[in-house]
């Protein structure tokens, strides 16, 4: 079993960067393809953003390219989320998961998540 947990959300104002963070206590996850999602309220959840367990591969939903940056520090058995440049539309609870193979926008292709941290943005 992998558990997931999530940092870094809070209230801020539009303009402003946030960093969010997730990592596996006690259990490594360094083999695993990442990503990020969110779910506003009363939305759909929809993807934010991935990356391959080697960094290699970057992917992005069209309404966060050019603001967020997925990385990880697998030394770390971290995965973060920099967001610049904030919106009040990125306002959601973002998750973060991993496991997948070959569609990283498929929810359905995640195995474990987080339980998800709070961002919100303010006009």
């Amino acid at each position: 079993q992998v558990q997931l947990v999530e940092s870094g959300g809070g209230l801020v104002q539009a303009g402003d960067s946030l960093r969010l963070s997730c990592t596996t206590p006690g259990r490594t996850f360094n083999t695993y393809n990442g990503g990020w999602f969110r779910q506003a309220q009363g939305k759909e959840r929809e993807f934010v953003a991935a990356i391959t367990w080697t960094s290699t591969g970057t992917y992005y939903a069209d309404s966060v390219k050019g603001r967020f940056t997925i990385s990880r520090d697998n030394a770390k058995n971290t995965v973060y989320l920099q967001m610049n440049n904030l919106k009040p539309e990125d306002t959601a609870v973002y998750y973060c998961a991993v496991g997948w193979r070959s569609r990283p926008a498929s929810a359905e292709q995640y195995g474990y998540w987080g339980q998800g941290t709070q961002v919100t943005v303010s006009s």
